[in-house]
């Protein structure tokens, strides 16, 4: 407990390249919004594909996070309508001895190539999070780790790659929310693991390699952008604004302020088929947190 203490005191006296991004907008979205909204975005990511492919870019996008923080799914909508061809979505899963032993050079093979935009379902970052909390990897690797990714990351932005770096942070009780409805749901029940629930019973020990993790690695080159994954619709929703707003490309379409209604008199929602109709302004938001976290 001393560890994760001086670690997170240590990130708030020193300034640490970190971007909380949050759009304040989409606080009051209603299911029908989000669904606009999420068109809207995939538009122009598949504007945005379209002008990586013509000029030869290279784009990668990290997402890290806890289990069941939303990576997968936030990555899902992302890819959703874009060109299969120049996409890719790098899982790795368990490294084998020899990738644990040139964890970089294993990496450096997992890059973009010309025209490119790949996504990262945890990254090489899992030497500095899950592997430590887990010992999966030893103190020598670690902090090898920790004193060469900066160098490295450096090295691929000048050679042309755009790097992006998201984590999703979610609360615990939420992480616990998201396990119970995968442990009851006849299609999703195999998404938890034991490893799952081995990880989250570390929390405050992978809290500690999270923010030292921030402390190294969150550069003015290459920032960690801080994404509040409690609510999963908006939380995907956020992290494609961002790379929209921070990409440039051709026809780009400045992305307006959307007004959404902050009162409604009734609320309506839909979970899996089942319509709740008329509902109180409490009733909707128990069922929507509900429903965000399917």
């Amino acid at each position: 407990m001393e560890r994760i203490r001086n670690a997170y005191n240590y990130a708030i006296s020193h300034k640490v390249n970190m971007i909380n991004f949050h759009y304040k907008e989409y606080k009051k979205l209603s299911q029908s919004e989000y669904s606009n909204e999420k068109n809207i975005l995939q538009i122009e990511l598949l504007k945005l594909q379209e002008s990586i492919i013509k000029s030869g870019e290279k784009v990668a996008v990290i997402f890290e996070g806890r289990d069941a923080a939303g990576k997968g799914a936030t990555i899902k909508r992302f890819v959703e309508y874009l060109i299969p061809k120049k996409t890719r979505v790098v899982e790795l899963g368990i490294p084998t001895d020899l990738q644990n032993r040139n964890w970089f050079g294993t990496y450096q093979k997992l890059m973009p190539k010309s025209g490119e935009i790949v996504f990262y379902d945890r990254s090489y970052y899992s030497r500095a999070l899950i592997q430590p909390t887990m010992d999966y990897c030893t103190e020598k690797q670690y902090q090898y780790f920790l004193n060469k990714v900066n160098s490295w990351e450096k090295n691929q932005i000048n050679s042309g790659v755009k790097l992006i770096k998201f984590y999703l942070s979610i609360e615990k009780e939420n992480q616990s929310l998201r396990f119970k409805l995968r442990e009851e749901s006849k299609l999703k029940y195999w998404k938890l693991s034991e490893n799952d629930l081995f990880v989250s019973a570390k929390w405050d020990l992978f809290t500690y390699f999270k923010e030292k993790m921030f402390e190294k690695t969150s550069t003015k080159e290459s920032p960690w952008i801080i994404i509040n994954g409690n609510n999963k619709q908006i939380a995907r929703l956020n992290a494609m604004r961002y790379v929209l707003n921070n990409l440039n490309y051709k026809d780009k379409v400045k992305l307006k302020t959307p007004k959404w209604s902050k009162e409604r008199k009734k609320y309506n929602i839909s979970i899996d088929g089942t319509k709740f109709n008329n509902l109180t302004k409490r009733q909707f938001e128990i069922l929507y947190k509900i429903k965000a976290n399917i």
